[in-house]
C-alpha cells in the first residue's frame, strides 16, 4: 500500500508521481491543496499524525515514511533498490 500526499504545484512532489508510475508502483495521491473543507482538514491530521513538520512529498509505502523526494529510499522501499 502506497499513500503519496502531494501538492499540486510541487515539482518534487510531480517527480515522486512519475517515479512510481515509471516503475509501475500502484499508489493513492492526495493533492492536499486541492481538497476543500473537512477533506483538506482531514487529511492534515494524518499527514500530522505521521511527521513532525508538513514538508511535501510524504510518501507512506506500508509502514515506512519518507518526506521529500528521495529517489534511493523511494525506489529501496517499492522493492527496485540496489
Amino acid at each position: 500500500m502506497i499513500k503519496l500526499y502531494a501538492l499540486s504545484t510541487c515539482p518534487w512532489c510531480k517527480k515522486a508521481k512519475q517515479l512510481l508510475t515509471d516503475k509501475g508502483a500502484s499508489f493513492t495521491a492526495v493533492d492536499v491543496d486541492l481538497l476543500s473543507g473537512n477533506e483538506q482538514e482531514q487529511a492534515l491530521q494524518e499527514i500530522d499524525k505521521i511527521v513532525d513538520k508538513r514538508s511535501f512529498p510524504i510518501l507512506v509505502i506500508d509502514d515506512k515514511v519518507i518526506q521529500g523526494y528521495q529517489e534511493e529510499k523511494i525506489l529501496e522501499a517499492i522493492g527496485h533498490g540496489k
